[in-house]
Formats: C-alpha cells, structure tokens, sequence
C-alpha cells in the first residue's frame, strides 16, 4: 500500500514522466511498478503508455487478478482508441480465460459490440456482419437474463436490416444488368426470407417491370406467361398498396402488358 502510494506520488502528473523515465521501467524487471504505473497510465487516459506496459505485463500475471485486471483492461485501451477489431480479440480472450469475473458479460457484450462496430455499409461484403449477428446470438444464449439484451436486440435488428438491403440491392443490380430471371428469382426469395421487409412495395413494383421487360425480351412461346405475371404483380401492389406512390407507373406498365396479351395468339 505505502509503496503504491510512493509511486502515484511521483506519476501524479503525466508531464513529469521523462521518455527516459519511461524507458527505464519497460527494462525494469520490477512487475509490481509496472503494474501500478500502467494502471495509472490507464486511469488518466494514456493508453498507449498503458499498453505497452501491459503487453510486458500479460504472461507475468496470467490467471492472477492482476492478470484479470490487466487484460481487461487491455481491450478497453484498445476499444478507447477505436480499434475494435483488436480489442475485440482482447474481449474474447477475457471471457475464455475468466469465464467467472464479475466482468466476464460485460466483456462478452463488447466483444459483440466490436464486432458490430466493424460491420461495414450495405454495399460492401458483409462478413464481419454476419459475425457479429453470430455473436450477439451467441450473447443472448449465453447471458438470456442480461440487463443489456434491449440494446443486443435492437443492435441485431440494425445489423438484419443491413443485410436485407444488400440483398436488395443485389435484386435491383440483377434488374439494372437485365439479368432478368436472376432478379425475378432473386425478388422471389428475399420476399421469403424477409416476409415482413419494408421493401415489400417496393419489390412488387420492381417485379412488374421486370417482368414486362423479360416478356419484351422472350421468345414468344414465354411471352404470355411472363406478361400475366406483370399483370398479376400489378394487382398485388394495387391490392396491398392502394395508396402506393407507384400505383400509377404500375397501371401503365399494367396497361401496355395486357395490349400485348391481346395480341398474342
């Protein structure tokens, strides 16, 4: 106690601590200094002081409450300095190696939220998406009584709306390549997979014109078929959607598919 209170004593400021100084006690072999000027680093904030200290400190104290303390802590440097891959890893190695510290869901959680925080926009590749969902899963599994499963929920709910508009966009992109029955087939499974999305409107006014675009561009024995498609596609939006904004761009397309079934013997 005497000999923590000497040291903080001395670190009480950070601009009275030298690069010699500092120097000095990475070669020291004293693990008890380290330890308390590290986690004085931590308390005001200098983390990548902190760390260094704490990367010499880690094999020293393994499975001590040291230890804990300090690999704890060591993710949180990393989080505070917004590298949240790293400090993910440090999380996960906190929970497997203290599965029973008051701090075991805390971590677990960030771990989660690590890995949320690297999720990246719609459009890019969504590994580390579909990562995080696993882990915040794999949290609530784990921990169903949490006081954080509100904000674990709704973070799932953010992280399944992204990979529903990627799935999406891929429909469109199908569309916009005139790859039609990959988008037609692709429309068809995102309304099964995501029965309650909120491109519903949406995907029925793209499905009509998709279909009338692959009947204009069919050969004539398809050309039926694909054309009461896009008639049928047209009366499901104005059934569900009465007041759809693309009601009357679907009539027309509606419209001019039915003059072509007209024709067709």
């Amino acid at each position: 106690m005497k000999k923590r209170f000497l040291i903080l004593a001395v670190l009480g400021l950070a601009a009275l601590v030298s690069c010699n100084d500092f120097s000095r006690l990475v070669k020291s072999t004293d693990n008890e200094m380290k330890y308390e000027v590290a986690m004085d680093y931590y308390e005001r904030g200098d983390y990548n002081h902190a760390l260094q200290l704490f990367d010499l400190l880690l094999a020293s104290f393994r499975n001590t409450p040291k230890g804990e303390s300090i690999t704890y802590r060591t993710a949180l440097c990393y989080y505070y300095q917004d590298d949240y891959e790293i400090a993910g890893f440090y999380f996960n190695r906190f929970v497997q190696t203290y599965p029973f510290s008051k701090n075991a869901e805390k971590a677990a959680y960030m771990n989660a939220y690590c890995s949320y925080r690297v999720s990246p926009e719609s459009g890019l590749d969504q590994t580390s998406t579909h990562t995080a969902i696993k882990q915040l899963n794999g949290f609530i599994e784990r921990y169903p009584n949490s006081d954080s499963l509100n904000r674990v929920q709704h973070l799932l709910t953010e992280l399944n709306d992204k990979l529903e508009e990627k799935d999406y966009n891929v429909c469109r992109l199908f569309y916009r390549m005139e790859n039609y029955s990959a988008a037609i087939t692709s429309f068809e499974n995102m309304l099964k997979k995501y029965p309650n999305t909120t491109h519903r409107e949406e995907i029925l006014y793209d499905m009509a014109k998709t279909y009338y675009d692959y009947a204009e561009n069919s050969i004539t024995e398809k050309q039926r078929e694909r054309y009461e498609s896009c008639v049928e596609q047209c009366n499901t939006l104005s059934y569900l959607y009465p007041e759809s904004k693309y009601l009357p761009e679907a009539n027309s397309i509606a419209d001019k598919a039915r003059k072509k079934l007209e024709n067709i013997k």
